[in-house]
């Protein structure tokens, strides 16, 4: 039963994605911004914080007060693998965004899934929204060290040689300075708190700029 709700739960968080996504992207249409997609797990989903606190709501106020004509459109879930985003990206982009920001990954690792594995599904996301001509901002994720070195190098590897290969934007590791800092984290120590998503979006802000730049 436990399965069963948990299932159930991790497709009700993708409908309730890709609805907030429909409804964002109305929104885009009717002022004539640019639309940019996040599409990652638990951290750009905003898991444990208000709307205003979460990455959403932060990066879009860092956004707007820099002058970019630009609305952000939610399509995280938290909890996604890399194959769960992969599974639900077609669909998705069934009506393309400007530019996407993937987020994805992190919960390959803390699974101790293979990262050859990782690395196959980001690689076909990467390659989904490179046929819609669609710039990407890369948000690389880092391997606990306690995985062993081997999982570490390979885990590592994946984000940089990725974004060279389809010619992304990359952020190396996206939690750098706010990982594993008691003040920057929520009681579970995995998830960002306010404090937190506000050192990551400053240090983000300059790529959004240049991702917006690629959009055109």
């Amino acid at each position: 039963m436990a399965g069963v709700m948990t299932r159930w739960g991790r497709a009700l968080g993708a409908a309730m994605a890709a609805l907030t996504m429909i409804v964002g992207l109305a929104l885009p249409a009717l002022a004539d911004a640019r639309v940019v997609l996040l599409y990652g797990d638990s951290v750009l989903a905003g898991l444990g914080l208000s709307e205003a606190d979460g990455f959403m709501g932060q990066m879009q106020a860092a956004m707007d007060k820099a002058g970019l004509d630009a609305k952000l459109v939610n399509a995280s879930v938290s909890g996604d693998t890399s194959a769960d985003g992969l599974a639900r990206l077609e669909w998705t982009l069934g009506t393309p965004a400007d530019a996407v920001i993937l987020g994805l990954g992190a919960n390959d690792m803390l699974q101790g899934l293979p990262p050859a594995e990782t690395r196959a599904n980001l690689e076909a996301m990467l390659s989904g929204i490179d046929a819609l001509d669609v710039p990407v901002l890369l948000l690389g994720m880092k391997a606990n060290r306690g995985l062993g070195p081997d999982y570490v190098a390979d885990f590592d590897a994946i984000y940089p040689a990725l974004a060279a290969e389809h010619g992304a934007l990359l952020d190396p590791f996206y939690l750098e300075g706010v990982a594993l800092d008691p003040g920057l984290n929520q009681a579970d120590g995995l998830h960002p708190n306010a404090k937190g998503v506000a050192v990551i979006v400053a240090r983000l802000l300059p790529l959004v700029q240049q991702l917006l730049a690629e959009a055109g």
